[in-house]
């Protein structure tokens, strides 16, 4: 993986390839264990942080969430027509089953699937009125392409809204690393049972996410409007980020 320092973490060239590649293969490792591990590190703060961004939906609304991995956040998207989008045939075969059956038990048809990375998504312009993007942002190999692509899908007036980590400044970074080197790998080390967990490696990315003010500005040069980015609160973990694609 290439030095990022002159950039305060990020590279915008995107992550490498060849360790982008083994990214994937560590999140398809993560299954089993995805949501606990994800609900200890965070105080139980996820569910809070998943519940904060279905808000920013409408029924009725065409939805897109980018980086749906397992279906944690999509089972429990209500009234709405959901398309979930994976790099991972493996993500997308247990989120399949996983927000289906959440689907289906409320009377409701199935979410469509879509399996392509966010720097190229194979749907129309101008087709959502939301697109979600929780903790997986950090994981796009090229940031500033996937939200270019995220601008084109969603429809003039739509909204993006991001949940990931929280990095204000190079301060409030360290302490983040901090947290992802010790209390995340004791965690994953308790649940999994294993050694040489893939939170070991997940928690790299971390390392190389870039401030909320870098992705502010990153997100107002892709063309969105009301930009907005801010740690949530009680404890800053985690960051979100808002802007619309302006009306035509």
């Amino acid at each position: 993986m290439s030095d990022r320092s002159s950039t305060g973490g990020y590279d915008p060239s995107g992550i490498d390839l060849d360790a982008w590649t083994k990214l994937e293969q560590q999140l398809e490792q993560s299954i089993p264990h995805y949501d606990k591990v994800n609900h200890w590190m965070t105080f139980g703060q996820d569910k809070v942080w998943r519940k904060n961004v279905r808000n920013h939906a409408e029924k009725g609304m065409k939805i897109l969430e980018v980086g749906c991995g397992p279906g944690s956040f999509a089972e429990d998207l209500v009234g709405l027509d959901v398309t979930c989008l994976d790099p991972s045939a493996e993500m997308l075969r247990v989120a399949k089953k996983r927000v289906d059956s959440a689907r289906a038990s409320r009377g409701e048809g199935p979410a469509k699937y879509v399996e392509a990375i966010a720097e190229s998504i194979p749907l129309p312009d101008d087709t959502f009125d939301r697109v979600f993007c929780l903790f997986s942002f950090r994981d796009f190999q090229d940031k500033k392409k996937g939200l270019e692509e995220i601008f084109r899908v969603l429809k003039p007036g739509g909204q993006v809204v991001i949940c990931d980590a929280g990095k204000a400044n190079w301060f409030h970074g360290l302490a983040g690393r901090i947290w992802m080197a010790t209390v995340v790998q004791i965690i994953a080390r308790i649940i999994t049972k294993e050694k040489d967990h893939p939170w070991k490696g997940l928690a790299r990315t971390y390392s190389h996410y870039g401030t909320n003010g870098y992705y502010r500005k990153v997100m107002r040069d892709v063309g969105f409007e009301d930009v907005q980015g801010r740690l949530l609160l009680p404890f800053g973990m985690s960051s979100r980020f808002r802007g619309f694609k302006p009306k035509r």
